[in-house]
């Protein structure tokens, strides 16, 4: 769907597309489909805690003491409400690497999912966030929440293409792919992040990436591409693709061992979709690994 297609579609909605724009493959006319009929509890019961509604996994220890008795009748909601304060830190922390950030910029959230990442950076910034999905169900939804908390002059979720975003070259301060990167070309979504960023501007991702030390994807690498319908990528790829595309990386960090935590807990609640094993297994066995690149646009 080219720029205009979305301006025309944009203007029709006041800012929310209600249809799926014409993807430009059939694949991504299939993972429109999956996240647009996606709801799974472990999304909105973590998110109805406080109206943060999250697409990621959570990093940091677990508060053990703030869960309390695993027998007493509120375990469950407390063991809820930890995990969901996993997945916020893991924004924070994504948030912390963005660099400098005004009032008055413009940041990106490239797969936006259901807003709460967005949420959390106006909330700190106090600045415009602009999000891209395919999915009009999760665009609609975090719409929806920013009306909601009066901030929907600032933050707003459009249906879209990543590879095709609808900014103006050099319109945004910072721009950030949070656990999405890997349902595209790594080539095509760092050139259009460039594209987008100012000069001296900052991105970053938080991304499952294959270890290029194991030697090839493993059998469990293999099972989290078959369940989420996406093709993970390497951790060598990621920094070539930002190299050639004017992303200079000025930090990487391994968030491997601050992610374990919250895979096991997770594991041993009601809310398992069934890709547990896969990524506790893969983090130990280090075919895996969970990354923070931060890079900045020159």
């Amino acid at each position: 769907m080219s720029n205009a297609d979305l301006t025309a579609a944009d203007s029709a909605t006041n800012g929310t597309s209600a249809v799926i724009p014409r993807p430009a493959t059939p694949y991504q006319g299939d993972i429109a489909r999956y996240w647009n009929n996606e709801a799974r509890p472990v999304n909105l019961r973590l998110g109805d805690v406080d109206g943060l509604y999250h697409h990621h996994y959570g990093i940091g220890e677990v508060d053990h003491a703030a869960l309390g008795d695993t027998g007493d009748s509120g375990y469950e909601n407390r063991l809820i409400a930890e995990l969901h304060r996993l997945e916020s830190a893991q924004t924070d922390v994504l948030m912390d690497h963005l660099g400098t950030v005004g009032r008055d910029d413009t940041l990106v959230d490239a797969g936006c999912g259901r807003g709460g990442s967005m949420v959390m950076a106006h909330r700190r910034f106090g600045c415009k966030v602009e999000g891209v999905t395919l999915s009009a169900t999760q665009a609609d939804f975090a719409n929806r929440r920013a009306r909601d908390l009066g901030i929907g002059n600032h933050v707003r979720a459009r249906v879209c293409n990543m590879l095709d975003m609808p900014l103006e070259t050099g319109q945004a301060t910072a721009s950030w792919n949070n656990e999405s990167s890997m349902y595209v070309d790594l080539h095509d979504l760092m050139a259009e992040h460039s594209r987008v960023l100012a000069v001296g501007g900052r991105y970053v991702t938080i991304t499952g990436c294959w270890n290029p030390r194991y030697g090839q994807p493993s059998k469990w690498v293999s099972q989290i591409n078959a369940h989420f319908e996406c093709n993970i990528h390497s951790r060598r790829e990621y920094l070539r693709a930002m190299i050639d595309n004017r992303l200079v990386p000025q930090a990487v960090v391994d968030l491997t061992p601050q992610t374990l935590p919250y895979w096991r807990l997770r594991a041993t609640t009601s809310l398992v979709t069934g890709i547990e094993e896969a990524f506790i297994k893969s983090y130990e066995d280090g075919s895996f690994q969970y990354v923070l690149i931060a890079a900045d646009r020159v």
